[in-house]
């Protein structure tokens, strides 16, 4: 009996060494991730088109490949790992041919440069140049055959001369003109010139261009530099048997995007962003799905009744089409008939699903998907019916299954206020699911008009995955203002645009507290964007938090709204503008409240931000150096609101980022970590001790 117990200890050591675990993520791999911007069947179904996008770290770039996937034989070509982002790549309609642009030929002074758009061949296996002039391409179609594309380009400014590098606001900036052109090649012999004929010159930005044979039309999007007046964004069309008028298809203060045709051309379905409407119309609503007839002008709305956001959508049949819906921290797929108002679930996997895309004709269905344990890649399907047994025909991201990704649940709490339910998301360190007090960083969203999901999208503004390798207990809260929570949720943080959802995060703290998950005395804090904004305000509410993490964040919204491309977005959160509602605007804004800060401030901004001002940053760090707080900014030359030019620029954020936390907020979370690695070797040592000791025992029996 004595020898079955030491056997059975003898068992129990040796599983102890045998459990194959898999690695922490580490900071160079957490940045090497991919992700699927576009997918697209050919007409006929038989390829698939595919987009990569991946950091080029040699080049200081991020390279975005085009592939061309054949369904049958289950390959994958490459065709450009150049591609141009600006305008989506379009099949032609027999499914031939493919236009798109490059970088191959784009230059950094674009009154000099010639553009160009590329023809791949699927037959030949080739890519021809065609030479468009000098004018930015904005917008481009293939017409019914594939001999001829449409074409709108940015107009030139013929006044350039006149006023060398002197700056007219609005005409420069907002007051943008397009050129509407038709380009046809020679279908027997495509390395012939090409014929330019004008088609017409409209007085604003065209953001997407179609064609639709039905009573021979374009239909196109106008957009504008600016968001101020959302009169700039509506639909309209030309009729090409009469090409004199321009008529207009939308007169509804909202954004229209995603725009695509029924199969039998006489519908236009796009995507609604009901975005702060100077007039004061409506409120802010989550996306919305709609369609126009084009015969009669008439528009319908799909999925009336479905209580979240629409995020994305593809055309099912003439009857219907599948819809990407947000409710909480997921996104589904569900369809929506004609015939019905209802839309219905397809069971899947929990998680996102992502640039859904169909073929029509034989019912196959194509999507990027994600969850937090499992990363992104791209799934193919025969038939809906068939979603949960779907197949994976990538594999970019295949490093990630053999890491130990963080386990994560939704988290519920109730602010104190109003008593409004509030869920966001809790990631675990690795090996530390479910346990207590823990050092917590909360990680907020941007938007407002967003959310934390159930999607693993790794990157310099999603990296959770990465805080936890470093030991934190990341909460992403869902705030007031998030989408997902019916449109109720999303418009309550108007007029108490930063006190409202900065007292639900709050809430949410507190609660983590009382339930023992979190160290109240081991936080942190930090966002992009709005999450920069909700950060920076705060900070000023409460000096609980040891370390901030500000990342294009506000602190003025006079000065804010004066100088964004979005000020309509400012305007309608502070319920008016500056000189309506002025006690707003003081009342919510860190600026005013700066001398209640005590917390080290780690701020970063893009050099040329238009979105959330470069200037918001430097005032915050003036002011926090005057008060004497620890405070480092860091600019990013050339960068914008996204940081989307330079791979590096991202990766040095976070790096930087994580040193800050380290320098403030994680003193003693390395006492946790030094006090685990000798827990770690006594524990080794006591189990070589048993070993030999059994060994010694059982030879004396």
């Amino acid at each position: 009996m004595l020898i079955q117990l030491y056997l059975l200890l003898l068992l129990q050591i040796f599983s102890c060494f045998s459990i194959e675990t898999k690695s922490k993520l580490n900071f160079d791999e957490f940045f090497n991730y991919t992700t699927f911007p576009l997918l697209k069947f050919s007409s006929t179904g038989r390829h698939l088109l595919i987009q990569t996008k991946r950091p080029s770290w040699n080049t200081n770039s991020y390279e975005n490949t085009l592939w061309l996937y054949d369904i049958q034989n289950q390959t994958k070509k490459f065709i450009t790992t150049n591609l141009r982002t600006s305008i989506q790549p379009q099949w032609s309609p027999s499914g031939n041919y493919i236009v798109f642009l490059s970088k191959n030929h784009s230059s950094i002074n674009k009154r000099q440069s010639e553009e160009y758009i590329y023809l791949y061949s699927l037959g030949s296996d080739t890519v021809l140049p065609i030479q468009i002039g000098k004018e930015t391409p904005l917008a481009l179609t293939w017409s019914n055959n594939d001999s001829s594309i449409y074409l709108a380009v940015k107009s030139i400014d013929k006044e350039n001369d006149l006023w060398k590098d002197v700056i007219q606001y609005r005409e420069n900036v907002i007051r943008k003109t397009s050129i509407i052109y038709r380009i046809d090649f020679n279908s027997n012999n495509r390395s012939l010139p090409v014929e330019k004929s004008l088609i017409r010159n409209v007085s604003f930005l065209i953001n997407q261009l179609l064609y639709t044979s039905f009573e021979e039309k374009l239909i196109f999007s106008s957009a504008s530099a600016v968001r101020e007046n959302l009169d700039d964004f509506e639909l309209y069309f030309i009729n090409l048997r009469n090409m004199s008028a321009l008529s207009k298809l939308t007169n509804n203060e909202i954004i229209e995007t995603a725009l695509q045709l029924s199969i039998d051309g006489q519908h236009l379905f796009f995507l609604s962003l009901h975005r702060s409407s100077n007039k004061k119309l409506f409120n802010n609503t989550q996306n919305r799905l709609y369609s126009i007839n084009l015969a009669n002008g008439i528009i319908t709305r799909f999925g009336e009744h479905f209580d979240g956001s629409i995020d994305g959508y593809t055309i099912e049949s003439d009857a219907g089409v599948y819809i990407l819906g947000q409710l909480g921290t997921e996104i589904q797929i569900y369809s929506r008939q004609l015939s019905k108002k209802d839309l219905i679930h397809h069971n899947g996997w929990n998680g996102t699903y992502e640039s859904i895309v169909s073929s029509y004709n034989q019912r196959l269905i194509a999507f990027v998907y994600s969850s937090l344990e499992k990363p992104m890649e791209v799934y193919f399907v025969d038939n809906i019916s068939q979603l949960i047994s779907a197949k994976a025909i990538t594999n970019e991201n295949y490093l990630f299954t053999q890491r130990n990704l963080p386990k994560t649940k939704v988290y519920n709490w109730r602010n104190e206020d109003d008593h409004r339910v509030i869920e966001g998301l809790l990631h675990y360190p690795p090996e530390k699911f479910q346990s207590k007090n823990l050092p917590l960083l909360v990680l907020i969203h941007g938007g407002p008009y967003a959310a934390s999901l159930n999607r693993l999208n790794l990157a310099w503004n999603n990296w959770a995955p990465l805080a936890v390798s470093e030991g934190w207990l990341v909460f992403e809260p869902n705030y007031r203002g998030s989408t997902g929570y019916g449109d109720q949720f999303l418009s309550e943080i108007r007029a108490k645009p930063l006190s409202r959802p900065g007292k639900d995060i709050l809430c949410g703290v507190d609660q983590l507290i009382k339930d023992g998950i979190v160290d109240p005395y081991k936080l942190a804090v930090g966002g992009f964007s709005y999450g920069g904004f909700l950060t920076n305000w705060l900070i000023t509410q409460t000096k609980r938090f040891n370390v901030a993490l500000s990342a294009a964040g506000a602190v003025d919204f006079t000065s804010t709204w004066g100088m964004m491309d979005i000020p309509a977005l400012i305007s309608y959160l502070y319920g008016g503008f500056p000189w309506e509602v002025p006690h707003i605007y003081q009342n919510e804004a860190p600026i005013y409240h700066l001398d209640k800060v005590r917390t080290p401030t780690h701020i970063v901004t893009g050099e040329n931000d238009v979105r959330v001002p470069t200037s918001q940053s430097y005032i915050l760090e003036r002011g926090l150096r005057y008060l004497d707080i620890p405070v480092k900014l860091i600019t990013f030359p050339k960068e914008g609101h996204s940081l989307s030019i330079n791979p590096w620029h991202g990766k040095i954020k976070v790096r930087e980022e994580l040193k800050w936390l380290q320098q403030y907020g994680n003193q003693s979370l390395n006492r946790d970590k030094s006090n685990n690695s000798e827990r770690q070797k006594f524990t080794y040592a006591l189990q070589l001790y048993m070993f030999f000791f059994s060994l010694v025992i059982i030879k004396n029996i």
